[in-house]
């Protein structure tokens, strides 16, 4: 797609577009314009629009697709510059290579939030890292802010969002879920929904070009639905930014991270997933424990922490009672 320039589109008169974080735009749109929509059975176009349906979002729609004037009876446009009003945010499924012109077409007409759901960037070798740095220069001509690319979406339940490709929504509670594996999160929905655990936000980030784990667990920090964070983690990316955050959001809100990369073989699976680099694991588990993380070893513990923290109210302090017919089961 082009990147030339076109006049910054002009918001709704009645949606607001400045937001007082600019994650908001992501996970609080009132406008999206899926770009790549389709109408092909079984697509991840199709899935995501059917998501975005008026009977399941309260927002407005815009079909990106320059080959169909309707999606799913949706008014569609030729192309983001063709958009009557200016969108909150941006979901991008077309192939890796366009990504980095339909960015740009998305800054040149004022959108400040995208989600990229395409695969085919860094996991895939130098040619998809490439294709990373091309869509951080456009990204920061307008102070972009991207979550993805090779991502699920994200669901806000309480508020109907769903932008994933999956059916299903979450259902509404108090922990805020970021996964980097969309499978993970597949798993983990499906697991929820049959038995009844609910989420304030679910996010897969993917390979975390741009929003991190810090801008993350500052955003759920400051959100009154999420009481707890859960986390699967491949890589920690910024370090400094996540240390930084988690540091100060454990004080109220505790915070759960399964790390992979404890093996050699571990680590080099998930570089291959996501293209990540898993770091040093034994300066990770001390990092985690001097800023009060708690981290899990299998995705059971990660299940059964999550229902835990979805399902019983936090002790408010540290009185105990221990029943017990014998003293060793006690001391336990």
């Amino acid at each position: 797609m082009s990147t030339a320039t076109a006049p910054a589109l002009e918001p709704p008169a009645d949606v607001p577009h400045s937001a007082a974080n600019p994650l908001d735009q992501i996970f609080a749109p009132k406008s999206i314009a899926l770009v790549g929509a389709t109408e092909a059975p079984g697509s991840v176009g199709r899935t995501l629009a059917e998501n975005l349906l008026p009977d399941r979002f309260a927002g407005t729609l815009y079909p990106v697709n320059p080959k169909r004037p309707a999606i799913l009876g949706v008014k569609a446009y030729p192309t983001v510059g063709a958009l009557p009003a200016r969108p909150d945010l941006a979901i991008i499924v077309t192939p890796a290579t366009t990504v980095p012109g339909v960015i740009g077409e998305c800054v040149d007409a004022g959108i400040t939030a995208a989600i990229i759901i395409s695969a085919g960037f860094k996991e895939c070798g130098p040619a998809g890292a490439e294709l990373e740095q091309q869509i951080l220069a456009q990204a920061r001509r307008g102070a972009m802010r991207i979550i993805g690319p090779n991502c699920l979406g994200v669901m806000v339940p309480q508020a109907g969002l769903n932008a994933t490709f999956v059916s299903r929504l979450a259902q509404p509670g108090n922990v805020g879920f970021i996964s980097q594996s969309g499978a993970l999160c597949a798993a983990i929905l499906d697991w929820s929904l049959l038995e009844r655990v609910g989420f304030s936000t679910f996010i897969s980030i993917g390979s975390m070009l741009d929003v991190g784990w810090g801008d993350l667990i500052y955003y759920l920090g400051d959100d009154p639905n999420t009481k707890s964070i859960v986390i699967y983690m491949e890589t920690i990316g910024d370090a400094r930014s996540f240390l930084s955050a988690a540091r100060e959001v454990a004080l109220t809100k505790p915070i759960i991270v399964i790390k992979v990369g404890r093996s050699q073989a571990a680590a080099k699976a998930a570089a291959s997933h996501t293209g990540s680099l898993t770091g040093s694991d034994e300066v990770l588990e001390a990092a985690f424990r001097r800023v009060g993380v708690l981290r899990v070893d299998t995705i059971a513990e990660l299940f059964d922490m999550a229902e835990v923290l979805a399902k019983q109210p936090r002790p408010r302090g540290p009185r105990l009672t221990i029943v017990t017919n014998a003293g060793g089961p006690g001391a336990l």
